[in-house]
């Protein structure tokens, strides 16, 4: 039998995550990653992230990701435009595949995301 799942906002806040190490390709600061996988038999890659600060670039992304940031603080800049966004706590992020940029995480963020 299949059910769903609720997590409260709470929770997710306080979700325990698995320290991941170092965010690959960082070449800024001191990026350590920490993730919680959610829905394993789902398609795709859904999960809570949290990110210390620190920064990376992206380069033509090969999938979409789709997140929302729970808490924290950064800036996204989308290299085609040259624009830098500051993302915050509510905000939704939609990278779709063949994005160029760069993250830079100022204050540490937790977010909640789905790749596929």
């Amino acid at each position: 039998m299949n059910s769903f799942t609720i997590i409260k906002s709470a929770d997710l806040q306080s979700l325990p995550l698995n320290p991941g190490g170092l965010r690959a390709g960082a070449d800024q600061g001191d990026p350590q990653i920490a993730t919680q996988q959610l829905a394993r038999e789902a398609s795709g890659n859904l999960g809570v992230w949290e990110c210390e600060p620190g920064g990376w670039p992206v380069i033509n992304r090969t999938d979409t990701e789709f997140t929302y940031i729970l808490s924290g603080v950064a800036l996204l800049t989308d290299e085609a435009s040259g624009r830098v966004v500051e993302v915050t706590g509510g905000d939704l992020i939609i990278l779709p595949p063949g994005w160029s940029g760069r993250w830079d995480v100022i204050k540490k963020v937790r977010k909640v995301y789905a790749i596929y």
